[in-house]
Formats: C-alpha cells, sequence, structure tokens
C-alpha cells in the first residue's frame, strides 16, 4: 500500500467511525419521521417544506433539517418541488404492504436508549441485568409501566409477520396434521394464514391474555377461521394448556435459554409422544441481513438476556430441553425452520 493509498485508507476509517458513532442520530430521525406522520403526508407528488410543515403542525426550518438527514439515508429524496418518497420510506406508511412502521417504533422506544448505554456493563457481568434494575422481567415491565411499548411490539410482530408469513405457510408440510398451536402467537396473523392455506387445520392461538384480547378478526367470534380456531390466554412459561399436533414456535425462543427450554418442555409436556414442534428462527451464522441481527442479538441481551440463535446455540437449546433436532432447513433467505421432537 502506497503512502496516499494509506492516507485515503485511513480518512475511510475516520469517517466510519464518525458515522457510525452518530448511528443513533439516523434511528431518532426515523423514528421522529414515523412520529410525525411525514410518510402519511407525502402522498404520490413531492410536497414544499412549507407545505408539509403546515400539514403537520411543525417548525418549517426544523422540519427542513429533519428531511435533509433523512435523505442521506435513502429515507425521502429532495425534489425540485420539495420532498418526494423514495422505496425506502414508503416502508414508513401504515398502508405500505411491507411497512416497517411499528417495528421502527418498537426499536427506538424510550426504554430502548435506556438499555443501549449498559452494553459495556453487560459484557463485563455477561447479563443485562433488566430484572435487578427495573424489579421484574422485561414484558412484565412492559405490560406494567409502559403498556403503549407493549402495543408497539404486537403491531410489530405482526407487520414482521406479515413480511414472512406466506414463505413460512410454504415451508410448512401440515398436510395429515389436526391441530397446530401458535405458542405466543401474538395477534394470530401468520396462525390465520395456516389456516387459510389448509383448510382442515384445526388452529390454537395461546399467548397473555392482553395479547390475545387483540387478536386477528379472522379468528375471533364472528371470524371467518373462528369455527377452527380456540383463542387461550396464558402463559407458555407457566403451562400449555392444550394437546396438539404441533407446537409452532415463530420468532419467540429468543429469551434467555432457560425460558426457552421452559417453553420446549412445557410443549412436550402437553403434547403426545408423536407430537411435533417446530421452531423459526432467523439465525446469526449465514444471515444475508447481519447488521440487523447481530443489532436485534444485543438488544435482546439488555432486555432480557436473550439472544438471536446460532445453529450451535438453538440445537443447545433444544437438547436441554430433552429433545432432539428432527430437521433444520431455510425458509427464505433470512429465517430457518427446525423440528423438534422427543428421542426415540
Amino acid at each position: 500500500m502506497t503512502i496516499q493509498e494509506k492516507d485515503i485508507a485511513d480518512h475511510d476509517a475516520v469517517i466510519g467511525v464518525r458515522e457510525l458513532a452518530l448511528s443513533a442520530a439516523g434511528a431518532s430521525a426515523l423514528r421522529a419521521a414515523v412520529r410525525l406522520g411525514i410518510a402519511e403526508e407525502i402522498g404520490d407528488r413531492p410536497v414544499p417544506t412549507e407545505e408539509l410543515a403546515r400539514a403537520l403542525k411543525v417548525d418549517a426550518e426544523v422540519l427542513g433539517r429533519l428531511m435533509r438527514a433523512l435523505a442521506q439515508h435513502g429515507v425521502f429524496t429532495p425534489a425540485p418541488e420539495g420532498h418526494a418518497h423514495t422505496s425506502t420510506s414508503r416502508l414508513l406508511r401504515e398502508d405500505d404492504p411491507n411497512s416497517l412502521k411499528h417495528y421502527v417504533l418498537w426499536v427506538t422506544e424510550p426504554w430502548t436508549w435506556e438499555l443501549w448505554p449498559n452494553l459495556d456493563e453487560a459484557a463485563r457481568d455477561g447479563s443485562g441485568k433488566f430484572e435487578e434494575k427495573y424489579g421484574a422481567d422485561f414484558f412484565t415491565h412492559l405490560h406494567k409501566v409502559w403498556p403503549e411499548s407493549a402495543e408497539v411490539f404486537n403491531r410489530a410482530q405482526t407487520e414482521l409477520s406479515r413480511l414472512a408469513t406466506n414463505a413460512v405457510a410454504e415451508a410448512l408440510d401440515l398436510r395429515g396434521v389436526g391441530t397446530l398451536a401458535d405458542v405466543a402467537g401474538g395477534h394470530g396473523f401468520t396462525l390465520a394464514t395456516l389456516l387459510e392455506k389448509n383448510p382442515d387445520l384445526q388452529g390454537i392461538l395461546l399467548d397473555l391474555p392482553p395479547v390475545v384480547a387483540e387478536a386477528d378478526s379472522r379468528l375471533r367470534v364472528g371470524g371467518s377461521l373462528a369455527s377452527r380456531t380456540r383463542v387461550i390466554g396464558g402463559d407458555c412459561l407457566r403451562e400449555i394448556p392444550v394437546e396438539a399436533d404441533v407446537y409452532l414456535f415463530k420468532n419467540i425462543l429468543e429469551w434467555a435459554d432457560e425460558k426457552s427450554v421452559t417453553a420446549l418442555r412445557n410443549a412436550a409436556k402437553a403434547g403426545r409422544k408423536d407430537s411435533r414442534i417446530f421452531i423459526i428462527t432467523n439465525m446469526i451464522d449465514g444471515s444475508p441481513e447481519i447488521k440487523f441481527t447481530t443489532g436485534t442479538d444485543l438488544l435482546f441481551l439488555l432486555n432480557s438476556d436473550g439472544r438471536k440463535h446460532t445453529t450451535e446455540t438453538i440445537t443447545a437449546v433444544v437438547r436441554r430441553a430433552g429433545l432432539k433436532v428432527v430437521n433444520m432447513q431455510p425458509v427464505n433467505s433470512y429465517l430457518h425452520l427446525l423440528e423438534a421432537g422427543l428421542p426415540n
């Protein structure tokens, strides 16, 4: 490497570190855009800053600065007539089929800003120690102290389910399956999709009572799938009170390992010897979205001592639960399906 090439490399490294150190500004700007409703206000035509500011009831000068910062990340773009959408900014709209509006809110909720500064402490201690600091486990604290954030979580999970459910439905071979229990299945979007694809299937949605109270309208009384669905409020870490042919854990076993082991043991206890357990998760090793998976992995460490799994760690969890890995296969570019069952 020549002196000139080294100077260029050093300069690029300096830029990279400065931008990474300020990456919270990008997350904050994205959250502000969602909370202000900018994406909804901009339609198919560009909107001048002053007009956009009046519609949003915000300061025009600061809005211009916010839009300028967002544009550096491909979120909105300046146009001669004002500000226009990009394919990225459209994902912040509620009505976009691939919307990530509530996911953006979820990973930038106020509690996240409280937790991130604790990462060095977690590295020293090997634990996020959320319960020690807040007096309750993360999800208990969330529903008690930050109920609005708990609702954001449920909406974010539904958004992520929409992005992946068709691929999941194709990957799950449910021929001959009578009953499937979607454990900690949120509002039940995935279950509803599976029931629509498999007309002979009976479904059970199990999650905490406040969550299933807002279940997908197709699953509730009067809904198109209600006759084939049981909606049950309960905690899978205490008991899974239903017998089923298949127990589905989709993007759920990302708690602290001992909790994931407990949930799997409860499923094995509830089922028959021939019941099957399907685990769907996006793993770190081989992930095409490595910044997303590793970032989420650290957030899970801080809020619940959880993790995004590698093949090795999810296999270890399954074995600790007294089960064996029957099969593992990709669902799409970032999700994997693992089947577990009782040892012979």
